[in-house]
């Protein structure tokens, strides 16, 4: 360690650490643009410029590493007439439009000018102009106040992992833009609005909407993937109209992806319902919620409880799901669910308490090797793709098992990919390699079918080389994805994934779908399972069971099953045979007037509180931004009232801290089951006709519930209008007599997408085609791995 003084206050710091740092951790300001800690050092503003003791000149703080005995002062006349020459300099082509720039009141720039500026300028010549840029629908630009800190561009290439932001020019005629005139469409572009210190990157969606010192910061928790970001809902006259990254190092650090970014237009779309509906002589009409309540609760007491079904959003809180379950448990009804996309349930009571990572994110960082199966990281957590790509950046080696070849920010040093959407045939390829790499005591645990069915491979030498490099590396961990999780043969993958873990002596981990499944598991929103783990007597339907056999009555929480389940045809085709079908949803949707009779208007994330439980297991409990729209209730306030209707005992809680403590109480009480998949037998690959072109069907990123998808901005973004196409391989298009672009139709059992466009990727599989899920165009199709054809629209 080494020992400096800073404006007379002595500090121990560690050896090559800068002295911007230094001061920071004394609560010392020193101004600066370019310098951020998660970025590398560019030294190119020169604002943070310091006296240091027997230095010839003032040296920037952020670039001048500490040495021991080294004086240094941030507030000398030679210091501060250095940092106020740099301010005459930045500002001299700056344009003075603070009064209707949208960083006013957060604008670095102004709070360092104020201090160290002028109120006067000795430059008299003309000021430069910049045409801006159009860069995509989510960040607006105003390249004339930007000063090339070049914040944005180093967050592209070292945190995003793509560089489409660059600098062109020199001197005064520097330009900050994309090389080719093209947009910005990584998943965690809008972090550069964050990073910019002028008004230059600004946010599309909010702009000009509110001034800083309007809005309400109320801390929140993200409602879209398992890793639950931490971030900062502003309100506005009971609305929120902006979203920000609230630091959490074990999380998202100081990011946040574009999803949880920007979906906050959702909460404020046209489709919110404000008043409870009803259907009464096939009309519908508002009505009060006494009525509502009542038609629900007779409608359920009537109905024989095997003869219930209900689903539920894995975005619901941990306080809803926990209702949910107690109320209808209380009537006798087992079939409950919130895995809505899952299709393959044979390995559900041998599994573990909740799904979860298996590490923490900031040990991911550090593994040296990590198997990715059936898993496009970047389109599905764009906040763990972050950390992975860090851990390649360590000297760490990621390797992928997938059905399509995915465009990943890091290099992947090797790749086995499936045939049509098969994922078993290249989880035995490296468990064969595995296998022959590994010690005799870890080859004794591979059971003699599986062994059989390995013996028959025979992988090629880059597959070996591969797996021998995965063997000698000592932190391993095997992560599964979506397309991994929802495969029809999701159990055999996850035994298999679970055996290959072993062998590598590596870590294992899912990453599940919504924001709180880890809570739906645990608070027992499950056919098999009571809260925290305990068997369920007798065991209920599982969601795609309530489909196949359907129920007289569905009871519905914050889902949309056209867009949130695995198989959607199935699942209108069932609702509309119920006789009652029961909705709590934050939105209006015109489908729900087909086959509902009842719709209760309950509130999003940002109008209640509640408990989300992360694939980490960390519990964490928000409170609402603002007030229900209308006469919108939080749906545990509305399960609440059902439970007493319907003389549910122990249903009196008056406020949700109560229901939180009876959690913590289970919880605390609770022995939870722990994974034993492979104690159950070698689950063996369910047979499936894939003669033809096969679906492989993929939920997008900005598909994946009713807040995302109602997300104006997000939905003109370059990831959502690639939904809206249809990857074929060139040879499959070749054969069918389709070219690139041209507008087709997919079709599958008799039922037909809407037009969609053609793309073709030599990454598709021949035989498949990628067909994504959760969006209208393709709602009436089934789950993947289907079999589908593959028409031209009519005059095509």
């Amino acid at each position: 360690m080494a020992f400096i003084e800073i404006d007379g206050k002595k500090i121990e710091v560690r050896p090559g650490q800068m002295i911007i740092e230094a001061a920071d951790e004394l609560g010392i300001a020193i101004p600066r643009f370019c310098y951020h800690k998660k970025l590398s050092i560019a030294a190119n503003c020169r604002m943070c410029l310091v006296d240091v003791a027997n230095a010839p000149k003032p040296l920037p703080a952020c670039a001048t590493p500490v040495a021991d005995g080294m004086k240094v002062l941030t507030k000398s006349p030679r210091a501060v007439d250095a940092q106020k020459a740099v301010m005459e300099f930045l500002l001299i082509n700056h344009p003075l439009d603070c009064p209707i720039c949208d960083q006013g009141g957060q604008c670095e720039l102004q709070d360092v000018a104020l201090e160290y500026g002028k109120d006067t300028s000795r430059y008299e010549e003309g000021k430069r102009v910049v045409k801006d840029k159009d860069i995509g629908p989510l960040i607006s630009t105003e390249m004339t106040r930007c000063i090339q800190c070049t914040r944005c561009v180093r967050f592209g290439e070292e945190v995003a992992g793509v560089r489409e932001l660059g600098a062109t020019g020199r001197g005064e005629f520097m330009e900050i833009g994309t090389y080719v005139q093209s947009t910005v469409n990584s998943e965690l572009s809008g972090n550069v609005i964050d990073l910019c210190p002028v008004g230059a990157l600004t946010s599309k969606p909010f702009r000009f909407e509110a001034r800083a010192w309007e809005l309400k910061a109320n801390p929140s928790i993200s409602m879209h993937d398992c890793v639950g970001s931490n971030l900062f809902f502003h309100t506005l006259r009971s609305k929120v109209i902006r979203t920000l990254p609230r630091e959490q190092e074990a999380l998202n650090e100081v990011w946040l992806s574009d999803r949880d970014r920007f979906s906050y237009e959702g909460l404020n779309h046209a489709d919110r319902l404000e008043n409870p509906l009803i259907k009464r002589n096939g009309q519908w009409e508002e009505t009060d919620w006494l009525s509502a309540l009542g038609f629900v609760s007779e409608k359920c007491q009537k109905t024989e409880a095997e003869q219930i079904g209900v689903l539920a959003s894995p975005n619901s809180t941990v306080e809803e799901f926990y209702l949910l379950q107690k109320l209808f448990r209380g009537k006798g009804c087992q079939n409950i669910d919130h895995r809505l996309r899952q299709t393959d349930f044979r390995h559900q009571s041998m599994v573990g308490s909740y799904p979860q990572l298996g590490i923490s994110l900031a040990d991911l960082e550090s593994q040296q090797s990590i198997i990715l199966i059936g898993c496009d990281i970047h389109k599905e957590q764009p906040i763990v793709g972050h950390r992975v790509r860090k851990a390649t950046l360590h000297g760490g080696q990621v390797y992928t098992i997938s059905a399509w070849q995915a465009d990943h920010h890091f290099t992947v040093s090797y790749a086995w990919q499936g045939e049509k959407g098969d994922l078993i045939q290249p989880l035995l390829q490296v468990l064969k390699a595995v296998y022959d790499n590994a010690a005799s005591d870890k080859q004794a645990l591979v059971p003699s079918e599986v062994k059989a069915l390995i013996e028959r491979i025979s992988p090629n030498e880059a597959s070996m080389r591969a797996a021998k490099a995965i063997i000698e590396t000592q932190k391993v961990s095997v992560l599964l994805g979506q397309f991994a999780l929802n495969h029809p043969q999701a159990a055999t993958i996850h035994w298999l994934s679970r055996l290959m873990a072993q062998l590598v002596q590596g870590t294992w981990g899912e990453m599940s779908n919504g924001a709180n499944s880890a809570g739906g598991w645990l608070a027992g929103a499950l056919p098999h399972r009571l809260p925290f783990g305990i068997k369920a007597v007798s065991e209920g339907l599982d969601a795609v069971q309530m489909l196949q056999q359907p129920r007289k009555t569905y009871f519905l929480l914050n889902c949309e099953p056209e867009y949130d389940l695995a198989m959607p045809h199935l699942a209108v085709k069932a609702l509309k045979q119920a006789q009652t079908v029961v909705v709590l949803s934050a939105f209006d949707n015109p489908l729900y007037r087909e086959y509902a009779d009842v719709i209760l208007p309950v509130t999003p994330i940002s109008e209640m509180a509640g408990t989300y439980i992360n694939a980490l297991g960390e519990w964490q409990s928000f409170k609402a931004a603002t007030t229900p729209l209308g006469q919108s209730r939080p749906a545990w306030k509305v399960l609440r009232v059902l439970g007493n209707l319907m003389h549910v005992p122990d249903f009196n809680y008056e406020t949700i801290e109560e229901i939180g403590q009876e959690l913590h109480t289970l919880a605390s009480q609770a022995k939870l089951p722990e994974e034993n998949v492979l104690a159950m037998p070698y689950p063996a690959v369910q047979s499936q006709a894939v003669n033809g072109l096969v679906r492989l069907a993929f939920t997008s990123l900005y598909a994946v519930d009713g807040v995302a998808r109602r997300a104006n901005a997000l939905q003109e973004t370059q990831d959502a209008k690639s939904s809206r196409f249809v990857r074929l391989h060139p040879s499959d298009a070749k054969q069918r007599n389709l070219r690139e672009g041209q507008r087709i139709i997919v079709s599958e059992n008799n039922q037909r997408s809407q037009p969609l466009t053609l793309q073709l990727d030599e990454g598709i599989p021949l035989g498949a085609a990628w067909v994504a899920s959760g969006i209208p165009e393709t709602h009436v199709l089934g789950t993947t791995l289907g079999n589908i054809e593959i028409l031209p629209c009519e005059g095509q």
